[in-house]
């Protein structure tokens, strides 16, 4: 749910853009990787979770119930959703852009950037969120109840239906809008104040953009989780 980057022209002309794009998609999938046990028992303490349910505890059961490799149910998803989201993400967005430019070179204020970012993560979210939904079954599935992605989606739409696979749709479209807009907002704040502070040192470095990428995206995700918490819930029901 990221806001898309903003790439400049010189980078659009030299086809630079869809590089960064590949890079950014292979590091997705490289971190997803590592960090999905804990992505499951996000989603394992969001839907299962009371207020007496450890941490600890939670990891020993689904040791118990589907041993080490259990723990990265629902990754093979998570992975193969980042590339068509992110290319959706980033056509919406550049077309956006297009519209609110209109026939001029400028560049965009940091609040016609929220709108396109909101309008680009609204998009790709529309059309990619049943893999959204598969990602959370799939993730709380017991030991032998699908045998792959194709068998859980058959499953679920002969029990359930289509409407299934659009649950907890409207909380997570309302989430994007905060989230996009404390991220962006938060980022380019952060900066803008550091280039005031530094006005000698020109460009902030990696480092700096990486800290205030991450006090961004924190603060965005805090700002929507209790939205996220909700859409969790509905993706998991069934009837």
């Amino acid at each position: 749910m990221n806001v898309p980057d903003d790439f400049t022209q010189k980078e659009m002309l030299t086809g630079m853009w869809w590089r960064h794009l590949v890079a950014g998609g292979v590091a997705g999938m490289v971190s997803r990787t590592f960090t999905a046990p804990l992505d499951r028992l996000k989603v394992f303490l969001q839907v299962h979770g009371t207020k007496q349910t450890k941490l600890v505890s939670c990891l020993r059961n689904m040791l118990a119930e589907g041993g080490v490799w259990s723990l990265w149910r629902g990754n093979g998803i998570n992975v193969l959703k980042i590339a068509p989201e992110s290319a959706l993400k980033f056509m919406a967005y550049e077309q956006a852009k297009r519209v609110l430019r209109g026939s001029s070179s400028r560049d965009l204020s940091i609040y016609e950037r929220f709108v396109a970012g909101s309008f680009a993560g609204g998009f790709s979210q529309t059309i990619i969120y049943p893999l959204e939904v598969l990602k959370t079954r799939l993730a709380l599935r017991k030991t032998g109840q699908y045998s792959s992605i194709a068998d859980a989606a058959k499953k679920i739409y002969a029990k359930e239906g289509l409407r299934s696979f659009y649950r907890g749709y409207v909380p997570n479209l309302l989430g994007i809008i905060p989230y996009a807009g404390i991220d962006l907002a938060v980022y380019e704040t952060l900066k803008n104040y550091y280039q005031r502070q530094n006005e000698s040192e020109g460009n902030p470095g990696v480092l700096l953009l990486l800290a205030c990428g991450t006090t961004s995206s924190t603060c965005g995700q805090i700002a929507s989780y209790p939205l996220a918490l909700v859409r969790t819930r509905l993706q998991a029901q069934s009837k």
